[in-house]
Formats: structure tokens, C-alpha cells, sequence
């Protein structure tokens, strides 16, 4: 007995589909996601000098994710006045620590804090601009996880502006205030990405199907699949130790839906021909399992055997967004594989209305007036042409790639500036580059030889020694260029030059945490990428049991890569006003449009081998692009849309993500998969599926008397084989 003989039948299919359809309800109901433990160490690179140095920075006051940047602004522009300036320091001083200024001879003139003066290296406070319109300070947040420090935050700028004096603005940014804004983000947003990517989702299936009823079985069954995937990887992650960030659980629903869709589609798909062979719509839904399972399981066993290569990263959430990825495309396989087709059957054929497929219907593969049809008969006639035309526009596509630069600084992170981001910019007007957020040294070693070495650096314009905790000496670093910039960035490489040979001195502060993020990402590229591409190659070695055909079709993945992101980055630039790419954009986007570009191949090739053992390798793929041309368009279209979701999260990052996919998703689907493939198959004839020879591949062989046997691909179903399913 066949597989899908197990779950599909007259008594068998309502049992399934309740089954997994309560528990999923169940879990759904009354199990939520799982806590999330956050650590400001994250997101930063493992192993590298700027995380040591927020580990270590924990032992100081007032440092690491937990300093807030006051700034007091003029809205006038004119200078501050003294009694603007005395306000601005009463409320800055109520929150500093009582021993805060201990040593250093008393208050402020004029302040009666309780306190004793400000503390070693730092200076008085706040600090006023050389033109007089603006003055900052910062104070200590002392929250345990992210959720309080954006409430701190809240409450400390409601008080702030309450305390402001007339004529004055004032605004909260720094690490604590950044952090703040950027968790604010995702207040709200994982309903905001599911209601959107949902309603794409349903528009998409509505138009692809032309059904009233259809689209709503598979957009609920991907959507149960949805919801309990995010919280049985948000559980698998708790309990495995691995840390995610809030942007996983999004990344992950747009994930499962783009991925379960496509299943669902190609499903279905096959489901509809078979349909038209056979009265029996449990046997049909069999023989559309037979065909069309076999590339869901090693397409989704391709995604996640790519997604778990994250594990490798350097990154925490990145681990974490890796092992999400692989729980919730095996939920979302699970459930087209299983649920989705229990559910169709038990529905009946009538949910296609109002094209019901009816028995003797030409099957859509037998059609010679499709668009795919057509498409093909002309790739047919001239395949070199097509392949030289398709080459050449993924050539000039990736022509900018050889320009994209990476690494986004803290005020080019959100597409919507906050406030944090604004007050960060207005912060650069008045003070010098760095000044406000200097580069933070922690040694053994003797701290005036540490100062002495910053300052003959090139770029710093000073040093300061601050305050010590057990044997460890903080020394702050202010550069001269500008931050963000690729001065900067050398700045920070040349002090560590300058400290090597030194008892433990490490850099750190956001400038060098920019630095080991690029290096880290450029470490993970070089490590995921080329497993990346070997695990490809090795499931679709096995899969087709060939050598050419898996090296053609990896080469057109990674060509429809580097196209995706040459004209994305020309598209950034010069209509969307970026700069720079995320330094995790370019690994991030390899993967997904690999193992989910993979998916399109598989379709096209398992329907071409399963078609060349009739009709010959030139002729079977064509009927393969007749097929499933439409599905992967389909699908593609799909997935693109749902990938552009992300844009409504004001984060850079996942906007640059979602575009770049779409559009190499686009061309993999449109051009990739549709022309250029097929056009190189029939270039090459049988040399295609070297060393095997065309009409070797054959099917798995079924028990005698098994009601599934089949003579040949979507051969009529017999008297003999109607009369078994009957009985």
C-alpha cells in the first residue's frame, strides 16, 4: 500500500483532517509563543572585541545598552539661555545614582541633588554644544529585558517634556533609546505582517483559482499551519537555548505562507488533472500525492536542510532565525501534505466550481493552446537564441553587484525615522563626529599608555580615561569622521592595531560593533554559502540521479542571485535613496531564494523525468513546461508578493529583503524556470540527464492489486482498478 493509501480514503480522510485540525486548534487556543530572553548580545557577532566589550561593560555603571542620551534643543535656534540649561541639568541630575559624582569635590553650583559631583573623566554635565543651541547628558536604564527598557524609555520622555522648560525640545536616544525604537517597531507587527500577508494571500489564490470557494481551504489550512508554527519553534528554541530576535517570528509567518502556498498550489494542481482521469476523487487525490508529494517532501527537505545551515552563524538570532525557519517549513509541509489533502477530498470536487474538472477533460499537460504551451514551442524552435538573451539580461541585472556596499549605521536602520534616529541626526549638528557616541576601550593594561596610543591614531580626536571596575580601566575614544562612515570603520582597525601587544584591550562601542558585524557576516558568507550550494546539489544529485542536470540547474539559482541583487542595489540607490545594504541582507537573501528557487526546479524537472519516459527528454520537457508553467507562475507571483509584506515593518533590513527576493523570485519564475531552463534541456537532449539514460527513471513499483498501480503517467483509470476502489 502506497503512502497517501494510508490517510486517503472513504473512512480514513475525516479522521485525519479532524485530527490534525483539533490539535492544531488546540495548541493554537491555549498554548502562546514561547518567553523570549533577550541579551543586548543578540545581535552582535560572537567571539568578536565590540560583544567582550558589552559583556564587560556590565561591571561599569552607566554603559552598554542601558545608557540613554538626553538631548535638550533650542526650537528657535538661538543659544540656550541659563535658565533653559539650569532645567535641563536639574532633570538630568534627579537621575543620576546618588554616588554618581562621589570624588569629584560636590554638586554642581546650584544643583541640590544629594549627589557629590560628576564622575572620574566625565565631563560637566550636561554637555553644551560650542554654538549653544543644544546640550546632552546620559543616564543608566536599569531595565532586565527589552519589553522594560521600552517602557522606561516611554516613561522617562513623558517626564522629560514635562520638565522641559519653554522653548526647549527635548528628545531621548543613545543605546537604551535606539534599542527602545527599534523594539517599537514590532509592537503590534505580527498581526500587522500576518492580516496583510493573509489578504495578499487570499487575493492571490482567488484570482489563480477563479473560484469563490477554493482559495479559502488552502489559505486556511496554511494559516492554522502558520500560527502553530510560531509557537511550536518560539517553544523548540526556548528549550534548545538558542536566542531569537523579534523580527524571526515575522520573517518566519512570511516563510510558512510563502512556502505552504506553493505546496498547497502544486498540489492542487496535480489534483485537478487527476481529476479529470478518474471518477474516484480519493484516487485521484492518490495519484496527485505520487507525483506531486515526492517534490513538496524533497523541495521542503531542500529548505530545511539550507535554513539549519544558519546554526553555523556567528549571530545568535541568526542561529535562532535558522532553526525557526526549519520547524516551521516542516509544519508547513506537514500540513499540505497531510491536512490540505484530506480536507479537498472530503469536499469534493464541486469546490473547483465554477471549473469543475470532469472525466474525460483534457488534462492540462495535453494542452497545446496554454500560454506555456506556446511559450515552449517557441523555445523549442530556436533554444540557443533564447539562452543567449536570457544570459545576457541576468548579466546586465547583476551588473551592480559589483558596487553594493554593506553595513547600515543606527540612522539607517527604520524607513520611518523615530525618535531615537532623529535626535541622533540633530545630534550631529551641533557636536563634533563621535562625541556623542565615542568608541569604548576596556584594559588591564595601564590606561595612560592605552590613551597615548588612541591619540596617535589617525582619525581619534581624543581620549579619556573613565571609570574602573576590578582590574579593568574604561577609556572613551572620540573619532573625528563622521559616524557610519568608512572612516570611521578604519579608525576603529587601526586603534586595535595600535593595542595589540596590550594585557587585554578590547574596542567596542557602536562604531566597532559595525565593523565585527561586517566581518562576521563576510566569516558567515564564506562558511554557509558554498554548504549552502553543496547541500543543493546533493539533494538534487540524489533526487535525479545525475551530474549535468543538477550543476545546470544550481548555476541558473545562483545566476538569478547575483541578477536579483545587482538590479535591487541599482534600485536602492537610485529610487529608493539607500546607501548601503544590511551586512546580513546579501547571505540572507542567498538562502532564501536558493533553497526556495530550488523549489521551482524541482517542480519542472520531477514533472520533466516523469514525462521524458514517455514522450523522450526534449518532448517531455516541454510537456513539463505545458504543466507546470502555470503553477510555478503561480506560485512565484505568490511568493514575491508575500515577501514584499515585509515592507510594512519600517525596518531597512527586512524592506531590502523583501525586495530583493521578490524580484529573484520574479525572474526565476518569468525567465529562469520558464525559458531558460527548458531552452538548455532541449539543447541538450539527453546529455541533460547524463550518465542516465532517458527512460531509465523508472517508478517506484506498486504491490499487485494495489487500487494506485498505474500503467503509465496519468493513464485512465481501468474497469478493473475502478471496481477495486469501489470495493
Amino acid at each position: 500500500m502506497s503512502l497517501p493509501s494510508l490517510y486517503i480514503g472513504r473512512g480514513r480522510s475525516w479522521i485525519v483532517a479532524l485530527f490534525f485540525l483539533l490539535l492544531g486548534g488546540l495548541v493554537v487556543g491555549f498554548l502562546p509563543e514561547a518567553e523570549r530572553d533577550a541579551s543586548p548580545t543578540d545581535s552582535l557577532a560572537q567571539g568578536y572585541d565590540s560583544t567582550r566589550v558589552v559583556e564587560l561593560a556590565e561591571r561599569f555603571p552607566q554603559e552598554g545598552d542601558g545608557t540613554a542620551l538626553i538631548l535638550w534643543t533650542s526650537t528657535d535656534g538661538e543659544a540656550l539661555t541659563e535658565e533653559q540649561l539650569a532645567a535641563a541639568r536639574e532633570s538630568l541630575f534627579e537621575r543620576l545614582p546618588d554616588d554618581a559624582f562621589a570624588g569629584a569635590g560636590g554638586p554642581p553650583p546650584g544643583v541640590d541633588t544629594g549627589a557629590a559631583g560628576p564622575p572620574a573623566g566625565v565631563p560637566p554635565l550636561p554637555l553644551v554644544s560650542e554654538d549653544g543651541t543644544a546640550a546632552f547628558g546620559t543616564i543608566a536604564i536599569d531595565a532586565a529585558d527589552g519589553a522594560e527598557n521600552r517602557d522606561a524609555i516611554a516613561t522617562l520622555r513623558a517626564e522629560l517634556v514635562d520638565e522641559a522648560a519653554d522653548g526647549v525640545t527635548v528628545q531621548v536616544t543613545g543605546p537604551a533609546g535606539i534599542r527602545a525604537d527599534l523594539g517599537a517597531v514590532f509592537d503590534g507587527a505580527n498581526f500587522r505582517l500576518l492580516a496583510a500577508t493573509a489578504a495578499v494571500v487570499a487575493l492571490l489564490l482567488l484570482l489563480t483559482y477563479r473560484s469563490p470557494i477554493l482559495w479559502i481551504i488552502p489559505l486556511l489550512v496554511v494559516g492554522l499551519a502558520d500560527r502553530l508554527a510560531a509557537i511550536v519553534a518560539t517553544h523548540t528554541l526556548r528549550l534548545a537555548g538558542v536566542p531569537w530576535d523579534e523580527s524571526t517570528i515575522g520573517i518566519l509567518s512570511v516563510l510558512v505562507f510563502g512556502a505552504g502556498t506553493n505546496y498547497a498550489l502544486l498540489i492542487i494542481s496535480r489534483y485537478r488533472d487527476e481529476l479529470r482521469a478518474s471518477e474516484d476523487r480519493f484516487l485521484a487525490m492518490r495519484r496527485a500525492l505520487r507525483h506531486a508529494g515526492e517534490a513538496v517532501v524533497t523541495s521542503a527537505s531542500t529548505v530545511v536542510l539550507g535554513v539549519l545551515t544558519l546554526l553555523l552563524s556567528v549571530f545568535p538570532a541568526t542561529r535562532g532565525l535558522g532553526l525557526a525557519s526549519a520547524v516551521g517549513i516542516v509544519i508547513a509541509a506537514g500540513y499540505a501534505l497531510v491536512v490540505l489533502p484530506a480536507v479537498l477530498v472530503l469536499v469534493n470536487r464541486w469546490v473547483f466550481w465554477p471549473l469543475i474538472p470532469r472525466v474525460g477533460q483534457a488534462a492540462l499537460v495535453d494542452s497545446d493552446r496554454s500560454v506555456w504551451a506556446r511559450v515552449g514551442n517557441q523555445v523549442a524552435k530556436r533554444p540557443a537564441a533564447f539562452i543567449a538573451a536570457s544570459l545576457a539580461l541576468i548579466a546586465v541585472m547583476g551588473a551592480g553587484l559589483f558596487r553594493i556596499e554593506t553595513g547600515l549605521g543606527p540612522s539607517d536602520q527604520f524607513l520611518r525615522k523615530p525618535e531615537a534616529i532623529v535626535a541622533l541626526d540633530r545630534l550631529g549638528e551641533s557636536f563634533p563626529a563621535g562625541e556623542s557616541d565615542p568608541a569604548l576601550v576596556i584594559t588591564e593594561d595601564d590606561p595612560s599608555r592605552v590613551v597615548e596610543l588612541a591619540e596617535a591614531v589617525p582619525g581619534v580626536a581624543s581620549a579619556t580615561v573613565g571609570d574602573t571596575a576590578d582590574e579593568l580601566t574604561q577609556v572613551r575614544v572620540v573619532l573625528e569622521p563622521e559616524p557610519g562612515s568608512d572612516e570611521a570603520r578604519q579608525t576603529i582597525r587601526d586603534l586595535r592595531t595600535a593595542f595589540e601587544g596590550l594585557d587585554m584591550t578590547v574596542v567596542g562601542g557602536t562604531e566597532a560593533q559595525a565593523v565585527d558585524s561586517l566581518d562576521g557576516s563576510a566569516q558567515d558568507q564564506r562558511t554557509i554559502i558554498p554548504l549552502i550550494l553543496a547541500l543543493v546539489l546533493g539533494v538534487l544529485f540524489l533526487l535525479l540521479r545525475s551530474v549535468v542536470a543538477p550543476l545546470v540547474l544550481v548555476a541558473t539559482v545562483v545566476g538569478t542571485y547575483a541578477a536579483a541583487l545587482g538590479a535591487s542595489w541599482v534600485l536602492f540607490v537610485e529610487v529608493l535613496g539607500f546607501e548601503r545594504l544590511d551586512s546580513s541582507v546579501p547571505l540572507l537573501t542567498f538562502l532564501f531564494l536558493v533553497a526556495l528557487g530550488i523549489d521551482y526546479n524541482i517542480f519542472l524537472v520531477t514533472r520533466a523525468r516523469e514525462e521524458g519516459l514517455r514522450h523522450g527528454s526534449k518532448r517531455g520537457m516541454l510537456r513539463a513546461l505545458t504543466a507546470t508553467g502555470g503553477v510555478i507562475t503561480s506560485a512565484g507571483i505568490l511568493l514575491a508578493a508575500v515577501f514584499a509584506v515585509l515592507g510594512v515593518l519600517p525596518l531597512v533590513v527586512l524592506a531590502q529583503i523583501g525586495v530583493i527576493i521578490g524580484i529573484g523570485v520574479l525572474l526565476d519564475t518569468l525567465l529562469v524556470r520558464t525559458v531558460l531552463v527548458p531552452a538548455i534541456a532541449i539543447m541538450l537532449g539527453d546529455a541533460f540527464w547524463w550518465p542516465r539514460r532517458p527512460g531509465t527513471a523508472g517508478r517506484r513499483a506498486l504491490p499487485a492489486g494495489d487500487p494506485d498501480r498505474q500503467a503509465g503517467e496519468a493513464a485512465p483509470v481501468s474497469a478493473q482498478e475502478e471496481a477495486s476502489v469501489a470495493r
